[in-house]
């Protein structure tokens, strides 16, 4: 299924993008995790042609729900995600990319979108 944002065909392999669960509006969650250290760092959305980018540059990029276009994460930041890897769940509605960030991932400025945000939970225990 082709997201709205595009315009033409995308050039990713059919053979993956047949493998995709795509929502409603075409996209994909796509997590993405510093390669090294495991740390969680955002989530953004792709779609096929966002998907092909970062499968082919070298270089995250996102399709921005609020602007309506696509971003590669860090030029006007200066905040770069070099990708290290790309794999899919099983289900193919979500995407895992690892890359090596260089500085913030956030665009508040922190190394996450999850630091300083987290919420009061309770623990569980195995014997619960």
């Amino acid at each position: 299924m082709m997201s709205q944002s595009q315009s033409q065909d995308s050039a990713l392999p059919a053979e993956i993008e047949e493998r995709l669960t795509f929502d409603a509006q075409g996209l994909v969650a796509a997590i993405v995790q510093q390669h090294d250290t495991g740390e969680v760092l955002m989530l953004g959305w792709m779609d096929a042609e966002a998907l092909h980018r970062t499968l082919t540059s070298g270089r995250v990029t996102f399709w921005s729900r609020s602007r309506q276009e696509y971003w590669r994460k860090g030029d006007t930041s200066g905040h770069r995600q070099y990708v290290r890897s790309v794999a899919m769940d099983c289900d193919g509605d979500a995407l895992l990319v690892r890359v090596d960030q260089i500085g913030a991932a956030c665009h508040t400025g922190t190394r996450t979108c999850f630091d300083g945000r987290d919420l009061q939970a309770v623990v569980g225990h195995e014997e619960d």
